[in-house]
Parts: structure tokens; sequence; C-alpha cells
């Protein structure tokens, strides 16, 4: 897997339509990241950096049951946890060394852990932006439980409140031009619910496909195409 994802990257590089951006998806447990992502980046070719993916992909490969805490929190659990961190890392690596387009998906519990990132992808000449995906309480506790994953009704509550809190810490680090909440407590068929996705939507498209601005960029591609 890794193997042909090196020879990809290669070739991509600086031919990879969205280079030198990262948009970062935030939100708990039941917030929906998922359906957001599919409606603002698919079809993007924006490479996903989230360690849940690798995990999800090794368990079913190994036919391993996640929906079991216990099986989770044993021996063969964790070590699949930190194979699925260490490919995720690995494959990060092959990402930024073709500077290719990222998609970076976390809760966002840990405001220094995205700062980290941010400045590590800004020194690296990316821009970068946040989707950061809310829901009320109510409507976080109910798509849990329809998880294939799901987690403790204490523990969703206790991250909704911890992610909440750090709306406005995300705003002070992407800039408010960078920094777009999505309302996905329910469906579309709300008429303000579909104008903030549709918002949202051009803001990231014009982000996403806008040319790279700084000049660690320029100069990185000035020195590889």
């Amino acid at each position: 897997m890794l193997i042909s994802e090196i020879i990809k990257s290669i070739e991509e590089g600086p031919n990879d339509p969205h280079i030198f951006k990262a948009v970062f998806l935030a939100g708990g447990p039941g917030s929906g990241k998922s359906f957001v992502h599919g409606k603002m980046l698919k079809g993007s070719g924006l490479k996903s950096v989230n360690s849940d993916e690798v995990y999800e992909y090794l368990a079913d490969k190994e036919n391993f049951d996640l929906s079991d805490p216990d099986k989770v929190a044993s021996d063969q659990g964790q070590e699949m946890r930190n194979r699925a961190k260490s490919l995720t890392s690995s494959r990060e690596k092959i990402y930024l060394d073709g500077r290719l387009g990222l998609v970076i998906d976390g809760t966002g519990k840990d405001v220094q852990k995205v700062s980290q990132m941010n400045v590590k992808l800004q020194a690296l000449g990316y821009d970068t932006m946040m989707l950061f995906v809310n829901t009320s309480l109510d409507v976080a506790q109910q798509r849990n439980t329809q998880r294939k994953r799901s987690v403790p009704k204490d523990m969703v509550k206790d991250m909704w409140h911890n992610v909440q809190q750090n709306i406005m810490k995300f705003q002070q680090i992407f800039g408010a031009a960078n920094f777009h909440i999505v309302d996905n407590s329910g469906g579309l068929e709300d008429p303000d619910r579909k104008q903030n996705f549709d918002k949202v939507y051009k803001n990231v498209q014009n982000f996403i496909n806008k040319e790279p601005a700084r000049p660690l960029a320029k100069r990185w591609l000035s020195q590889n195409i």
C-alpha cells in the first residue's frame, strides 16, 4: 500500500491541482464530519490524514470487532491502533514530501495539536483552513448510537463541550476568512442550513483552487517543475 502511494505521490507532485492546500476538519463524535467531507470535498483529490480510517481498514481486514469496547481495549486492539497511527504517519510524510493537498481530520479537542500541525504546514508553504462541523448535543448523541464505532454517552457529552469551547481558539488560529462553521444538526431541506452549506462550499472551492501564494510554495514549485 505504501509503495504504491510513494509512486503515485512522485507522479502527482507539482501536478497536483490542489498542491500546498490543507483543510482541517473538526467535530466531535456524531457531528457528521464524513457527511460534510463528502459534500464539501468529494472528488477534490485531497489526501486524507486520519488514523481512524486506517484503524477501521485494518479492523475490517482482520475481522476485528470495533463495536466491542473490551476488544478495542485489549492488547490486540491497542497494537492495531498503534499500527494505524504508524501507517498514518508514514502516509503523511509521503504526502508532505510531494506537498500534496490534504484533509486533516480530527475531533478538534486538542487545540495545541491542531496549532502545531498548522504551523508545520505553513512552514512548508501550505495555505490552511478549517471546517468546524457543528451540531447540537442531542443530535450528536443520537448519531453516536448509529455509528459503527460508538463511544459512551458521557464521553460524547464531554467531548462536545470541550470542542465547543475551542471554537474561538480555532478562529484565532486560522483567521476569520479561513475558519468556517458548518451547521450539520439536520438535513439540507432546511433553507437556512442549505444556504450555510452552499456558502461554505463556495469558500472551500475558492480556497483549494487558488494558486499557491506563499513564497516558500512558489520557490518549491520553481525548483520541482
